[in-house]
């Protein structure tokens, strides 16, 4: 029995052009490249379509991975680049109703980490695709207010006033469902 192929043995083959190693790559990474996915799509089918846009992007470029980071983290950025594209392409599609939500958040932060992720996901998903996207890039995937405004095409205040309309959202959420509200970022 052989061991796996290593990281860098998984790019070489792939840029020779070798099918295994991009079955490999890909049997490899899908898995949590697909739930990065999810936390941008509204539907598991429009997941799939980021998914399979953000790894032609990786076989397609993959050339140009310096490897000064894991692939994991370069492979991350390209898929949330391609659920920014998909949301540029449906953005005009989508109306946005803020509904009966309370336009502030109250004093008391609350917590998402300690509640079951699939229910997480379902009312991440939920949001207004603007507020879902702002919500994923700052809370999840750590990128500054200004790095969004950039990356959307908006004001930095934009970004900060939608994270706080999601972030409300999702408190009122988790209150309709009756659970305590608790302390979070």
């Amino acid at each position: 029995m052989t061991s796996p192929p290593t990281e860098a043995e998984l790019i070489d083959g792939c840029l020779r052009g070798r099918q295994l190693a991009q079955k490999l790559l890909y049997e490899k990474y899908a898995g949590k490249m697909m739930a990065v996915c999810m936390r941008y799509a509204q539907t598991t089918f429009e997941a799939e379509d980021v998914l399979q846009e953000g790894f032609l992007t990786v076989f397609r470029t993959l050339a140009n991975f310096r490897r000064e980071c894991p692939l994991e983290f370069w492979i991350r950025r390209i898929m949330v680049n391609a659920a920014l594209r998909q949301h540029r392409r449906n953005a005009s599609l989508v109306a946005v109703s803020d509904g009966d939500y309370p336009e502030t958040l109250a004093s008391e932060e609350f917590t998402l980490s300690n509640y079951n992720f699939q229910e997480l996901l379902e009312m991440v998903q939920e949001l207004a695709p603007r507020y879902r996207m702002v919500f994923n890039l700052y809370a999840i995937e750590g990128y500054t207010h200004k790095e969004i405004g950039e990356l959307l095409g908006v004001t930095e205040g934009t970004s900060k006033s939608q994270y706080s309309r999601a972030r409300v959202i999702l408190q009122t959420k988790l209150e309709r469902l009756g659970t305590p509200t608790r302390h979070v970022s």
